[in-house]
Parts: structure tokens; sequence; C-alpha cells
């Protein structure tokens, strides 16, 4: 279905090579775009309303490489029969997440001269420039101004395409928003605070934790007590698992976050400015964490399956109340706390730890280039993919495309309807988005199957998690909406809020004690390292990983000290210190890129 562009061989081993050293280094009405699916005739044969005089007669079957999907194959399902009726298009997505991880595929198909009609992506670490530079994505300059969605975010995309080094629009980055950028990104929780079993914290007694120390404490004490109520040994305060590892032990992130630190290659960098450290310093917040960890495995607390299971199984493990203790709210919450587990007054909730000052994300005026969408330069009918993707940044879009990964309402009519000005949930809404069967079936009108893996697919954040339609001013997340947090309201929520003030959620908690720290959301992308500094990171976080999950489960304090000495002179021969102080300069220019972000307006 597409016109093939070929590269020299040449650009294409260029191109490869400097891709090979990148992975080196490296948050209702509705819009002109038309109506809702249960309203379309499904011919695909006319163009829809908004879609100018676009001839959509021919079905485009797109290849949409993307990095974020963690599906693989045609979309299926509601979306797919919304997005037909629509634009009479298909997707059949291509998934390195699936097909193996890494940059391998992304090597395989750029050498090949056809990464994809769609592509998702990230812009920074020259990514963009190289596929600029390869031929292998469309300027999209000469539909732009037939794209009222994405002209609201023209800042946006200029900045970001100031990567391609390059005149012209080749991206468009994501997670555009119009908010504040010291505003969090997120809803209701951050994205890291203590999350634990609030349940068996009660079976306790609540007690008060002024530390990390005491945090062990009163986790002992809940193994103790679930252990006993449940009669299962093999229930762990904490677990953990290595699949997302980079140049450190990423469940880490877990623990440096609770202080408002945030990573930048070997650098451990204090949101509000005020430090930054070493991965390596024995008395820093890295190695903070591991000791945290350590401790934990002396006391009996650390799933002993933590070196070698993987993010499904502890998944799984979460969702059997195997665990206790969850790094980051989003993934005990989402796999323990279902309505039958609220509605007993169990599930996962913040609590409080005295000095803890929790990292959260701001929203990202310029959008971020961690994640974009281009359009393959060898695409046919470029101008109908321009349509879409501008649908994709239109209100009706981003209700219907990010209904799994941000939790927006949906398309209106099916699982929300706006009512004297507010969204208020459908019986069907109800069950999706509260109750949340297994097998909720979309209306056959809709498309049929199951509701959750018929909705789109893409995993790809357009615009903000808290931002509104501008035609209605409802937020397009429906954590958000009155009537969503009216129906939720549970044993489980009740009890929480009369323990924390009549607090309304965890970031209203943060707020109101201070206990928040939000790293605003800017343009800086991270440039790309030279090749030998490349070659010495790459060499340095191999030994950093391996002898840091050797300190976590080391035998003894002196052997952890041991280890970390060792550890310390190892990397320091390989040139750490070169990339250390790269790394030290980058974290300098993107807190002047959060100050200038705090001024935008």
């Amino acid at each position: 279905m597409r016109k093939k562009k070929k590269i020299g061989k040449v650009v294409a081993a260029a191109l490869s090579l400097s891709l090979v050293m990148a992975s080196l280094s490296g948050c209702g009405g509705k819009d002109n775009a038309g109506t809702t699916a249960g309203n379309n005739s499904g011919d695909g044969n006319v163009a829809t309303e908004g879609s100018g005089d676009t001839d959509t007669s021919k079905t485009l079957v797109l290849d949409v490489f993307d990095d974020q999907a963690n599906y693989q194959g045609t979309q299926t399902g509601w979306y797919a029969k919304y997005i037909k009726d629509k634009f009479n298009i298909e997707l059949n997505i291509i998934a390195p997440n699936v097909a193996g991880g890494g940059d391998t595929l992304f090597q395989t198909r750029t050498a090949n001269g056809d990464l994809g009609d769609i592509i998702i992506t990230k812009l920074d670490g020259n990514r963009l420039k190289d596929l600029v530079t390869a031929g292998l994505v469309l300027d999209m300059s000469a539909y732009i101004d037939d794209c009222p969605n994405l002209k609201r975010y023209m800042g946006a995309i200029e900045s970001a395409n100031k990567l391609a080094e390059k005149d012209g629009i080749y991206a468009i980055p994501s997670e555009v928003s119009t908010l504040s950028a010291s505003e969090p990104c997120d809803a209701t929780e951050p994205t890291v605070a203590p999350s634990i079993r609030w349940d068996v914290y009660g079976d306790v007694g609540y007690p008060e934790m002024n530390n990390l120390d005491e945090f062990l404490d009163v986790l002992e004490k809940m193994q103790k007590s679930a252990r006993e109520k449940e009669g299962d040994d093999n229930i762990y305060a904490m677990s953990m698992f290595s699949d997302w590892d980079g140049e450190i032990v990423q469940n880490s992130d877990g623990i440096k976050g609770l202080y408002g630190y945030q990573q930048l290659g070997f650098c451990m960098a204090k949101v509000d400015g005020s430090e930054v450290q070493s991965v390596i310093d024995k008395d820093g917040i890295y190695v903070r964490s591991l000791k945290f960890f350590f401790d934990a495995n002396q006391r009996g607390l650390l799933d002993p399956e933590s070196t070698t299971q993987n993010f499904d199984t502890l998944s799984t493990k979460f969702k059997d109340g195997k665990v206790l203790y969850s790094f980051w709210p989003w993934l005990g919450a989402g796999q323990y706390n279902t309505v039958e587990h609220q509605a007993e007054g169990k599930g996962f909730a913040t609590a409080i730890i005295n000095d803890m000052t929790c990292l959260e994300y701001g929203n990202m005026p310029y959008g971020k280039v961690g994640t974009g969408i281009m359009i393959g330069s060898g695409a046919e009918e470029p101008e109908r993919l321009v349509k879409f993707i501008d649908w994709l940044y239109s209100p009706e879009g981003v209700y219907t495309s990010s209904v799994i990964n941000s939790t927006t309402g949906g398309p209106e009519g099916l699982a929300w309807e706006n009512k004297d000005g507010k969204p208020v949930l459908t019986d069907f809404g109800v069950d999706a988005f509260v109750n949340k069967p297994d097998n909720l079936e979309a209306p056959a009108e809709w498309g049929g199957g199951l509701f959750t893996e018929g909705a789109c697919q893409l995993n790809y954040k357009s615009v903000g998690l808290v931002d509104c339609d501008p035609d209605t001013g409802i937020c397009y997340n429906y954590q958000k909406w009155d009537d969503y947090q009216e129906r939720i309201a549970t044993e489980l929520t009740k009890n929480w809020s009369e323990h924390n003030d009549g607090a309304l959620n965890t970031i209203d908690l943060l707020n109101q004690k201070g206990k928040l720290l939000v790293l605003p959301g800017s343009d800086y992308a991270t440039p790309e390292l030279s090749t030998d500094l490349a070659t010495i990171k790459e060499q340095c976080k191999q030994v950093i990983v391996e002898y840091s999950w050797k300190m976590i489960f080391a035998e003894d304090e002196a052997a952890f000290n041991s280890l970390l000495e060792e550890m310390t002179q190892i990397v320091e021969g390989l040139g750490y210190d070169q990339v250390l102080e790269v790394d030290k300069q980058n974290v300098q220019d993107e807190f002047a890129a959060f100050e200038a972000a705090k001024k935008i307006n």
C-alpha cells in the first residue's frame, strides 16, 4: 500500500552507526473533526466533516512503528471501527517492546529505508536529526495550515523540531499541555509515593513514620501481620524486578523519588536545584536506596525472586496480594484495588513518611520530546495521515485515543455524556471505569469485543494528562470528574481520607503538607555523547547495575561496603568521571530550561 523510498547504502550505514551509538547513550464537545463512531455510516467512502476535500474512498492500511506500544499486530475492536468509519484507515502496529525490546528492530527497519507510515519514537538523543538526515520522515509544513488542532500547539511543535537541525515540521511532540509547567501533571497520585496496603497498615495501628528506617520497622510489622492473617509465608513487604534497569537499578526510582531526586545519566539531581550528586557517592541518594533494599533483605522483607522475575510476574504478585509496598502508586493500586477489595476496605494507598518530599512531574507546555509522532517519507496519501495526527490532538481524538494510558473518558456517548456542562458516566461508563469487570464488552454498535482490548493500542499521549477540552472546560481525565469521584467512594477511600485530614487524594494531601516537589516540564533534550564517552558509559553502567544487585543481596554490611568500594574503583578506572562531568553540565542546562518553562503563560 505504500511507495517505497530507498536511501543510499552510505547514508543507511551512517544512520545505523549513529543509532547504535545513540542506543548506547541513550502527561466535550466535538471539534471540527466530526461525529461519533456510533453515528458514522461505516462505509468509509466519503470525506468526514472537517476533513476538507480529502478523498477517503481507498482503505489505507498503515504500518505504525511504535516504541511505546505493548501490542503488536492489527488494531481491533471499537477503536478500529471508530477510525475506519472516520478516516477509512487501519493500523498495523509494529512494537519493539513486543518484538524483543531494544533498538534492533529500529535499526533494521531504518537500514532498509522504511521505518513505517506513522512513526512513534523519541525525538531527542539525535534520533529526529538522524531520521531527517536519512530522508526517512516527511516534512509536514505543507499540510499544517489545514490542521486546526496542531496549530493550537505550534510553540511546542516548533521547539521540538529544532532537534532536526533543518527547517521544516517533521515531528509532533507528545503530552503537550496548556497548563503551568510548575503544576502536577497527574490527576490524583504523584509519580512516586510510599503506596502501601492501607488495610494492613491499619491492622498494625497506623504508626507514624519519621524516616526510611522507621518505614522498614512498619513494613516488618505489616509483613508479620499479613502472613499470620492469610496463613501465607510467601507474602513480602516488597519485591523488585530488573527489566527496566539502565545506568542504574531502576527500582531505586521508588526511593530517590521519595526525596525529590531525578536521575540524569550518572547524576542524581534534587528537583529544586539545591543539590547534584554522583550515583556512586557513598552518602548519596542512590547508595542510600541500595542500602534501604539491603536492610530490607537482611530483615527478610525483600522477595528473594527479585533478581530473576520480570515486571509481568511482579504484577501478578501484586494482583494476588503477595506484596505490601508499591514503589509507584499506579502499580499496586492498579493491580490490587478491585471493586471487591475496596468494598472490603482493602487496597493500596499512600502513607506519609515525615521527612519525604515526593517527586512529581509538571505539565509540559513544550511537549515531551522523549516521544513524538512522525510520518514516514514513503507513506501513501500523506495528507490523510496528517489529518489523522491532527485529530489525535483534537478533543474528540484525545478522549477517544487515550482511554487506557491516560484515563480519558473515551468518545462522548459511549462511557460518558455531558449533562448541564458536567461530564456524567453512562451505565456502560460505570462498568468500564468503576466496576471494571474483566469481560466487559463494547456495545455492538460500537464494534463489540472486549472494551479494554478494543481500546487504542498506540499508547500515545498527545496532550497532558490533566488538560481540559478547550470547547467545554471538561478535564479529559475522568478521574478528575465529580461524578466519578462520588462513585468510587469506598470503605478504603473513606478510611484513608479520615486518617489524612479529609484529603481528596494523594496529590491534594501532599500539597497540603508541603511534601511535593514538582519537576517543571521543559523542552530540554539531553545531547548525544561522543562515541568514546558513549562506550565508557556503557561499560560503567553494566558494572554499576551488576554490583548494585550484589550489594542489595550482600551477606552483611561489611560485604555491602566492600562491593561499593570495588564498584567505585572499577568504574573510575574505566573513565566514569569523564561521563559524570558531561552529565553535570547537562543537569545545569536542564535546570536553566526548567526556569524558562516556569515563566510560560
